[in-house]
């Protein structure tokens, strides 16, 4: 017997007025599972977490919460009665209430059991003791876990984090990430997460969404978004990399610059035709013993290794990551090599070929 979805947007689209913000949109989130929603500024995304949450009623499509529908557009349950915690961007805590008075304030019962719920909570999020302490008194990465700890009390069918990392430094973001990955797993809690960094995305999330213009260009693993991009502008996206162009020698081989790549190809891509291929920095190889060459044209450092943009005898660039006791100087030629696990090709009419 299938368990039902915890939640999906089934052509899901929402505007303001005449602007279309949200467009014919469908994912589904099973139960205990990590999602993200992950794109620039203005694509849609939060848009699509007020959706979920009910502080915006769909213009088209259905949003089902464990298999009954919640928002639609004749049909929208409001927030209060859809058991959907929510953690903002600015933690939104009450100052004048103290650590446990914010976990506690959507409790209905105010019980012992309820002060070690609260309690429970505290350790849970790395606060334990603190509960008698006010926001003002913690750091922001405390008064996000207290935020967490709020949004979990009441036990939510689903958790919607909307940027909560984006107020802290990056190496407290970096953490904390992983530390409310390991508390929503810990909880079987299921979440969305909306941001515009991959890194954090990547870091909490099972299953990422790359949003663009409105829709989701590709819901899949952070893995496969890497490796597997579906369309340019996921591939451009996500991580870094290059296109080379290519000529197809036939149904599965690729000839580009540095070399031939099987790789294969839609049955109407006709022989000799040219396509791009996606390059990341490491499928391009260092190798001293290599017969091809290329230029250092610029590097950054990033403690364990170097990012190397090189140049081609064609002058055209790839990226490549190389360890950092290979250091070379600009203008220097070294030898690289293809190492290309996942070939990548899309056709000038931006359709992507796997």
């Amino acid at each position: 017997m299938r368990l039902p979805d915890l939640l999906a947007l089934d052509h899901v689209s929402h505007a303001y007025r005449q602007h279309a913000v949200v467009r014919d949109l469908s994912f589904v989130l099973n139960p205990g599972e990590i999602g993200c929603l992950l794109g620039a500024s203005g694509c849609g995304k939060t848009t699509v977490l007020r959706l979920i949450a009910g502080f915006e009623t769909p213009t088209q499509g259905a949003i089902r919460l464990r298999d009954a529908i919640v928002g639609a557009p004749r049909h929208c349950v409001p927030p209060e009665r859809r058991n959907i915690g929510m953690v903002f961007q600015d933690y939104a805590l009450f100052p004048h209430l103290t650590v446990a008075g914010n976990i506690g304030f959507g409790l209905r019962a105010k019980s012992a059991l309820a002060g070690r719920h609260i309690d429970d909570l505290l350790a849970l999020v790395g606060l334990s003791g603190q509960g008698g302490k006010y926001p003002h008194e913690l750091s922001g990465g405390q008064q996000q876990r207290v935020a967490l700890a709020r949004a979990l009390a009441p036990r939510p069918h689903l958790l919607l984090l909307d940027e909560p990392f984006s107020n802290l430094d990056v190496e407290l973001r970096e953490r904390l990430s992983l530390e409310v990955r390991a508390i929503l797993k810990e909880t079987g809690t299921a979440a969305i997460l909306v941001t515009h960094d991959q890194h954090e995305a990547f870091a909490v999330a099972d299953v990422v969404g790359i949003m663009h213009a409105g829709r989701i260009e590709q819901w899949d693993t952070p893995y496969n978004l890497y490796h597997r991009p579906t369309t340019r502008h996921v591939a451009d996206f996500v991580g870094q990399g290059v296109f080379l162009p290519g000529r197809v020698l036939g149904a599965a081989t690729v000839d580009i610059e540095l070399g031939t790549l099987g790789c294969r190809l839609p049955r109407d891509v006709a022989g000799d035709e040219t396509v791009d291929i996606l390059l990341r920095p490491d499928d391009i190889m260092h190798d001293d013993n290599a017969p091809t060459q290329a230029e250092v044209v610029a590097k950054a450092f990033r403690g364990a290794e170097f990012l190397y943009t090189l140049q081609l005898p064609s002058g055209a660039r790839v990226l490549s990551l190389v360890p950092s006791h290979h250091n070379h100087a600009i203008g220097e030629m070294i030898g690289i090599r293809l190492d290309v696990d996942h070939v990548v090709a899309f056709r000038h009419d931006s359709l992507a070929v796997r």
